[in-house]
Parts: structure tokens; sequence; C-alpha cells
């Protein structure tokens, strides 16, 4: 694991340039749908879901989402967002992480979090062939689907890199693609203080926090961010639920 987070932070050093257009457009070449704009076009086949369930029209939600796990801190997270009674997004990664950690997986759904897919190999989309998307695609959906039951129906693009042919596959394969709008870029600091700050900066209603439970910094972050959006009357929410009574429709793009 210490590898992996290594190897993660030497990939997020080298694409920081990048990286900070995309933090702040989420993807190129792509208009994202938000929040607001689907609930306001109700699902016939909605259903309420899991614990934290709020209407997200009446009351001012934000979504706490994390990227790249399971990994060595996700059982301490679980632990936090049970004992605070969140509900979170987990976007999962196949190789090392899915297939090492298959207990934090099943805990995950069980909790009522929604399990989603970040790749099998967090490559990026955008520079594979249409069979390796695919592939890239449907290894985690399958692990996730034999652990929990239940096929993801979400997935969060590699540095949130997506073009038509990531669209067009993901159609195929039934899942929504989720950006979003808080990024406290804690794949560059362990400063847990300087990553609860920069998501209390950004963070506004109907927003989409990403962070990644694998870096050292992060989960003891969580806590505090938590109890400080909370004073400022945020409802925590899964990303389903944000966007409910509509529903995420698969080929989309959503921030």
């Amino acid at each position: 694991m210490k590898k992996t987070g290594t190897a993660f932070r030497t990939a997020g050093a080298l694409a920081a340039t990048a990286a900070l257009t995309l933090a702040l457009t989420g993807c190129a070449g792509t208009d994202p749908t938000a929040p607001s704009a689907v609930r306001a076009r109700p699902a016939a086949d909605f259903r309420a879901a899991g614990f934290g369930t709020a209407d997200c029209r009446e009351v001012k939600c934000i979504a706490l989402t994390f990227d790249a796990g399971p990994s060595e801190h996700s059982a301490r997270l679980l632990d936090i967002l049970k004992e605070k009674k969140v509900p979170a997004t987990f976007f999962l990664l196949g190789k090392r992480h899915i297939v090492k950690y298959p207990e934090l997986v099943r805990r995950m759904a069980d909790e009522g979090h929604e399990v989603a897919s970040h790749t099998w190999d967090h490559k990026i989309l955008t520079g594979l062939r249409p069979e390796e998307i695919r592939e890239e695609l449907e290894r985690p959906n399958e692990e996730i689907e034999r652990l929990t039951g239940r096929r993801p129906t979400l997935m969060r693009p590699p540095q949130g890199r997506t073009d038509d042919t990531v669209h067009a596959i993901c159609r195929e394969l039934g899942l929504s693609e989720v950006l979003w709008s808080v990024t406290a870029k804690d794949y560059q600091t362990t400063d847990s203080d300087l990553i609860t700050r920069r998501v209390l900066k950004q963070s506004s209603r109907d927003g989409i926090i990403l962070l990644h439970d694998l870096y050292d910094g992060t989960v003891p972050a969580v806590p505090g961010i938590i109890d400080a959006l909370k004073e400022r009357g945020y409802v925590f929410v899964t990303v389903p639920q944000l966007l409910a009574p509509g529903k995420a429709e698969p080929g989309e793009v959503y921030r």
C-alpha cells in the first residue's frame, strides 16, 4: 500500500499543471450537468436510499466522495462515518485495492454507502483504445457486484479526463460519470489541517467533495470537515441522494 501511495504521489506531482485546470473545470471538452438540474427532472423509478436521506431541494446538501480505495486507512474512515452518521460515495480501484480489501468493499455497501468505480488500474481513459476503456470499466464492476450483489451505476474517470468515446462506452455499460466541485489536492500534502481548510474554503451547496482515503493526511481531516460543514447547516448525502428525485443517466457527466 505504501508503494501504491508513493506511485499516486509521483503521478500527482507530474500531472500538477494539468490537474489544476481539471480541478476547476472537472474535465476537458465536456459540459457536466449540475445536481440541481437533475433534481428538476424527477425519475419515474426513483427510490430513496440509505441513511442520511434528505430532500436536497429543501435543505443544503453536500456529497463526500473518496477515490482510489479501499486502503489501509479505509476501516478507520468507515468508523468515523458510522459514528457521525454520514453517508459517502466511494469510487474504488480494482487492482491492488478491491482485490486486496474485499471485506472493506462489503462493509461500505452494508453500512449504506454508495459503492462506485474509479476503473481497474487508474489508467487515463482518453489515452486508451475502446476495448481497453471497456476493460478498465467492466472489471471493477464485476468485482464490486460479486462482493456486494449490486453492480455500480456510477464511475469517476481518473483525473476527470473523459471524452465522447468514454461517454459512449459508459452509456453501453450503464454508467454515469461523476466529477467534483471541491478538491483538497490531498495527493500533495500530509497536512490534515491544510486539507480541512481547502475543503471548507471551496464548499458550497450541492458540492461534491473529492478526497482520497489512501493518503496519510486525509482520514484524520475527515472529522473536522464533517463537524465544520454540519455547523454551517450542510446535510451529507451520497451522490444519488444529491440528485434525487432525479437520477443519473448512463453516458452523462455530472458535477
